[in-house]
């Protein structure tokens, strides 16, 4: 009950298909002037469906100039793990990294592998391609809302969102699942972490001692979301234009960072991009605590907005709108992709 009310009172663990009921109406006063629902696919060119459904992670960082993103293979579905090991080989990925659906969805299935066996696991219970990728260096996590008008020569930061890590501090007495149960916000994720933990759960942490459970910033997995969009500034502003300008035909979309210290990042120094994301990115600096959902809305309205006009201009110039055959096509195979995912 405590939990229950805890995410009654607080609207950032809402389904999204009830904060997001007033935007739908918008989307569709837009739907209605573009004549197509599938409006979003126009407002990234280069990128499949504009970002919004079955993009591939890998494809999208194909676009990305290999010095912003660290080491990644793509690693099909169901082939055999001695294939898996000759492209890690290859790749000189190092253990421990990262594996995550090329396809994926608010976190899921992404696990943080420290060996083989791990990967073993990982490989035969996946029913999806999926990605190896180096751990970043960087200790800190942004995510960055970029908007430029295809009529501009530069863009903008429209928000930033911080990250804070699902880390538990130790007090010399206390088991790692004592401490996750004293945060709501962790203890929302006990479950999760008990299926992936297991009796590790049950250590005690020297007083002082820090664990990091999640070690990729996501809402859904137990991350707290701040803003820190009073922290764009002209020469941040000119660090992250300058490298979206580097991306084919990007115009709208968050990108997640991982950076050393905020002064190096608006020198554009120490840093890499963890993911980018297009049409379906969310402004997340809306899920601070601290803001309201009326704020919430006026955020999702405004971007909705940018991608709308965004779309609309490239369509001018003859990038074509999905059909709405292929727009529901690809919806569906989308709902089974995050079906895959959610219940891996």
């Amino acid at each position: 009950m405590k939990l229950f009310f805890h995410k009654l009172f607080h609207w950032e663990y809402w389904p999204f298909q009830i904060v997001y009921i007033p935007i739908y109406f918008l989307w569709g006063y837009y739907a209605l002037k573009a004549r197509t629902i599938f409006f979003f696919n126009a407002c990234n060119p280069s990128m499949e469906n504009g970002g919004f459904v079955m993009d591939s992670k890998i494809k999208i960082y194909d676009l990305i100039p290999q010095k912003y993103y660290p080491k990644t293979r793509f690693v099909q579905e169901k082939i055999p793990f001695d294939e898996v090991l000759k492209i890690l080989e290859s790749s000189k990925i190092n253990l421990p990294f990262i594996v995550k659906p090329d396809i994926g969805l608010r976190g899921s299935a992404v696990k943080k592998i420290t060996n083989l066996d791990e990967l073993r696991n990982y490989h035969h219970k996946a029913n999806f391609d999926y990605l190896l990728q180096n751990l970043i260096p960087y200790p800190n996590e942004v995510g960055i809302f970029y908007v430029r008008f295809p009529n501009e020569k530069h863009g903008r930061i429209t928000g930033i969102v911080a990250k804070e890590f699902l880390i538990v501090e130790g007090d010399g007495s206390s088991t790692i699942e004592t401490l996750l149960k004293a945060n709501p916000r962790y203890e929302l994720q006990l479950k999760a972490l008990e299926k992936e933990y297991g009796s590790q759960l049950k250590t005690v942490l020297t007083k002082g001692e820090k664990r990091n459970l999640v070690p990729y910033g996501n809402h859904a997995r137990g991350a707290k979301f701040l803003d820190y969009s009073h922290l764009i500034s002209p020469e941040l502003t000119q660090v992250i234009d300058a490298m979206c300008l580097e991306i084919t035909a990007f115009y709208f979309g968050r990108m997640d960072l991982m950076y050393n210290t905020w002064e190096e990042l608006e020198e554009g120094k120490n840093f890499s991009i963890v993911e980018l994301n297009g049409a379906a990115s969310e402004p997340t600096h809306i899920y601070d605590p601290k803001h309201s959902l009326f704020f919430a809305w006026k955020e999702l309205a405004r971007h909705i907005s940018y991608m709308f006009q965004i779309s609309a201009e490239n369509h001018k110039r003859g990038v074509p709108y999905l059909s709405h055959k292929v727009g529901m096509e690809q919806y569906r195979l989308h709902l089974e992709q995050s079906n895959k995912i959610v219940h891996f």
